[in-house]
């Protein structure tokens, strides 16, 4: 029997070569339960991602970077579904607090559209913004060994967990009506200076300090490129 994936010899119930499995089951009720329960589960899931992100940050993606990478989930998917989660709170909530606002009162201008659509799409825009803040975080830390990847791959999971934390706090919003959305973008700030500075050297206060001029920083770039983009284009198309 050859493997269907890799077309390697099969004598057991796994590919040698590719881990297939020799005989795939029907994709049932019981699989997609089984599929579910492995993305959240507290072992190597999300969910235990999650705790670990909140509880020692720095550490947990050290260890990621360095040693072992089957611990938690991949950062590129876990900022995609945290964002995914956020989308869908602050959709179904109506939650329309503009973090960023740019003045335009026709309205018709390139960068109004811009600033619309980051409004819209606000957990999607943070990935954008992740790489300025990577940026400046290069710039600040330039003494430390991390390369821009390894710093865009603490960023995903920091600001995985900060698009969670907006999330909870637009809910909260939407349960209570109290005006706790703003309240919950100061908490996320927060949380990524302390969480990049831990990761950083947690033993210097300076870092953290750091951190929060280079989360601004990536912030304000993010601000003015998108605001130059649009003027820019709209004067070469006039």
């Amino acid at each position: 029997m050859t493997c269907k994936n890799c077309n390697s010899e099969i004598n057991s119930k796994f590919c040698p070569e590719c881990g297939q499995p020799s005989d795939l089951k029907r994709i049932d009720g019981k699989y997609i339960v089984h599929e579910i329960a492995q993305v959240l589960n507290f072992d190597r899931g999300i969910l235990f991602t999650i705790r670990e992100l909140i509880t020692n940050p720095g550490q947990n993606v050290q260890n990621y970077l360095r040693e072992n990478r089957s611990r938690l989930v991949k950062p590129i998917i876990f900022i995609i579904v945290t964002s995914l989660i956020y989308s869908i709170t602050i959709s179904y909530f109506h939650i329309e607090e503009q973090y960023v606002q740019f003045q335009d009162e026709a309205g018709k201008s390139t960068a109004k559209k811009i600033f619309q659509w980051i409004q819209d799409n606000y957990g999607y825009a943070n990935i954008l913004m992740g790489f300025f803040i990577v940026f400046w975080l290069k710039v600040f830390f330039r003494k430390q060994e991390y390369n821009f990847f390894e710093i865009l791959v603490l960023l995903c999971f920091i600001m995985g967990i900060a698009m969670l934390i907006n999330a909870v706090f637009a809910m909260l919003q939407g349960v209570t009506g109290f005006k706790v959305s703003q309240v919950g973008g100061i908490v996320a700030v927060i949380y990524c200076s302390w969480a990049i500075g831990q990761f950083f050297g947690k033993e210097k206060y300076i870092n953290y300090v750091k951190a929060l001029f280079a989360y601004l920083l990536g912030l304000i770039s993010f601000v003015v490129v998108s605001i130059s983009g649009g003027i820019l284009f709209d004067l070469v198309n006039k």
